[in-house]
């Protein structure tokens, strides 16, 4: 009964003994939010020009690759594309020159320069795809080029000295070129499409729209997006790949409204009312390349290279490169297989 109070006295004498706590700091730290006020200016912004500087020295690449029966239009559309002779030139045909039994690769580079941007561009053109009356697996070889420009970056990377910039020949964008019948894809279509989409950026595109009347051009287009979906064929840009909802936005116009451009090349410049515009010439008139309400031209320049031009190479870098490689390692224990030629720069390396 007595030890009620006993305890409440050494209560108070231990609270006697105890420190006070520490006192808080007269300036409290204030929580950093995410839209912090900043007091003066430090200079965050000029991380963007440092950026622009740095790729301005070193310069950018691209690597664009057209495919398509021959007659399509594909070397006089990228030279339309990239306004200057990338492409092949197109020739009449002569008693020398034959027809290739199989499909070749043909790969051009050139250095274009505006504005102070440097950019190394490869065309790789595709002669003798689809020409023949047999034209099973003759995706092949174009399959196989894709995959040894990957096998090339592959082997730089796991170099035990490696270049500080490694060469990039990896194809970051593949025209294919579809017939403007106005019916259907042809089956040599949908196999090639099949095929190479999961190791490529297939862009589709009609060529020679200027065959078609708007009306059987607008009923092409849903066929031809409609054939695909039901093949299961992911064109670029593909749905899984969109980052955020700005990205989804903009590319389900284009999934939807734009895909297959049909387009219409031309190198020939014609004057129209005081200009002078890119055009083919025709008894009943002048068909304007740049003209939206001629064709889909300019929107498919604007999408390849003023929208969309470093996201085909990060999709090319981060999913089919990224999808190569991780196989290709898995495959292989680790490394690709030690060749004589590896061998000795490795020696070399050690």
């Amino acid at each position: 009964p007595h030890a009620g109070p006993v305890d409440s006295k050494n209560e108070a004498a231990m609270s006697e003994l105890v420190p006070e706590p520490r006192q808080k700091p007269v300036v409290p730290m204030k929580p950093m939010g995410i839209n912090a006020n900043l007091l003066g200016y430090i200079g965050i912004d000029t991380i963007i020009e440092q950026m622009r500087k740095k790729t301005m020295k070193t310069g950018f690449d691209f690597n664009i690759m057209v495919v398509g029966q021959s007659g399509l239009g594909k070397s006089t559309l990228v030279n339309t594309l990239f306004k200057s002779q990338v492409s092949r030139k197109s020739s009449g045909w002569n008693r020398e020159e034959k027809i290739p039994k199989t499909v070749e690769i043909k790969a051009i580079g050139h250095v274009i320069e505006e504005g102070g941007v440097k950019m190394k561009l490869t065309v790789i053109d595709t002669p003798g795809f689809g020409d023949q009356i047999n034209n099973e697996n003759c995706w092949e070889p174009i399959e196989k080029y894709i995959n040894e420009q990957y096998e090339k970056f592959l082997k730089e990377e796991v170099n035990i000295a490696r270049k500080k910039r490694i060469p990039d020949t990896r194809v970051h964008c593949c025209l294919y070129f579809i017939s403007p019948t106005g019916h259907s894809l042809r089956p040599l279509d949908l196999e090639f499409m099949k095929h190479l989409s999961k190791v490529v950026n297939i862009i589709p595109v009609i060529a020679k729209a200027d065959t078609m009347t708007l009306e059987e051009k607008t009923e092409f287009k849903q066929r031809v997006r409609k054939e695909l979906e039901v093949n299961g064929i992911e064109f670029y840009p593909q749905k899984e790949f969109d980052e955020d909802l700005e990205d989804k936005t903009e590319n389900d116009k284009i999934r939807q409204e734009s895909m297959p451009f049909a387009v219409v090349g031309s190198d020939k410049e014609y004057q129209v009312n005081g200009k002078r515009v890119l055009g083919r010439k025709t008894p009943w008139g002048i068909i304007e390349v740049e003209n939206l309400t001629h064709c889909e031209f300019a929107l498919l320049r604007d999408f390849v290279i003023r929208t969309h031009l470093q996201d085909l190479k990060e999709v090319t870098h981060n999913i089919h490169y990224e999808t190569y490689r991780a196989k290709r390692l898995n495959d292989n224990g680790g490394l690709p297989p030690m060749t004589v030629e590896t061998e000795e720069n490795h020696e070399s390396n050690l």
